[in-house]
């Protein structure tokens, strides 16, 4: 099994006629996802061309909205690649059509703006799980991609794997591919998000076919403290870890929005010590990370 994402899930991009939304919608494609069509209001009634994953033509309608499309389509699953000052609008559109899931890629979407996203949907009954913003999206490994994950790095087998950032979410992806996963999610970095450790956790626990977990987390408030508490009550399948940013100085934001550290608070350290307590055995390097895994499993 997967979470999340399946090999029935159909799928939407808000934004497909722009550079990165057309490039990714490629990639998606070639992995195998049901891609159906896309939405830009001003390029309604229009096709884009692409191939899909047997290198056959496809025509892609274009949609004036998510509502649209998913009428047309009977999609699920919408991507959004929108530019940072327009995605709020993608969001709440495709939240007012109760698409089940939202993965938003967008780079520097304002903190404040990201909180209104996770409030509206809220206020609508959580009926879309949200996924970023910037994040690399999820994979399940041989059924479907949705987002801008690598497909090729890896196949399906018995791990979960929930990572804060892209590029080790797709190291670790490399370096475990013998053993393969179920799913791969990139929750992205930012401050405010919409799916966290704790849902990734949540769901791989509950799924038969995940047999063990890897989580990746960062320097930067306490998602890793409260993970590793969610795990010590609720998690009983084997966890390693890995936490980015033991040399990150204090007061100086690293790469993501979230990842900055004040003072003991959102340290790696402090972090490591959490997971350590929770039994989750924390690597010093992704690479130590992955053989920790390998040598739990016995693989």
């Amino acid at each position: 099994m997967s979470i999340f994402l399946n090999e029935d899930s159909t799928i939407i991009v808000q934004g497909i006629t722009g550079g990165e939304g057309s490039k990714h919608t490629a990639r998606m494609l070639a992995a195998g996802a049901k891609v159906v069509g896309g939405v830009n209001a001003r390029k309604a009634g229009t096709t884009v061309s692409h191939k899909d994953a047997t290198g056959a033509d496809v025509e892609l309608p274009v949609f004036a909205s998510v509502a649209e499309a998913m009428a047309a389509t009977g999609a699920d699953v919408s991507v959004a690649f929108v530019p940072p000052a327009f995605s709020k609008d993608a969001a709440f559109e495709a939240i007012d059509a109760g698409i089940g899931l939202l993965v938003i890629i967008t780079e520097g979407i304002p903190v404040q703006d990201s909180a209104q996203i996770w409030s509206y949907a809220q206020k609508a009954g959580n009926k879309t799980r949200i996924i970023g913003p910037n994040c690399p999206g999820i994979i399940s490994p041989e059924a479907s991609l949705a987002g801008i994950i690598p497909a090729t790095i890896t196949k399906k087998g018995k791990l979960g794997l929930v990572s804060k950032s892209g590029t080790l979410t797709y190291q670790m992806m490399y370096e475990l591919k013998d053993l393969g996963f179920t799913t791969a999610i990139g929750i992205g970095g930012d401050p405010v998000i919409g799916t966290t450790h704790i849902d990734a956790l949540q769901a791989f626990q509950d799924d038969p076919e995940t047999e063990a977990i890897v989580m990746i987390g960062e320097i930067g408030g306490d998602a890793e403290e409260r993970a590793a508490a969610y795990i010590k009550e609720n998690v009983t399948k084997p966890v390693v870890g890995y936490v980015a940013g033991f040399t990150a100085p204090e007061g100086k934001t690293m790469g993501h929005a979230g990842a900055i550290v004040s003072g003991s608070s959102g340290t790696a350290a402090a972090k490591k010590e959490a997971l350590e307590a929770a039994g989750v055995k924390v690597g010093k390097t992704p690479s130590e990370t992955a053989q920790l895994m390998l040598q739990l499993l016995d693989a």
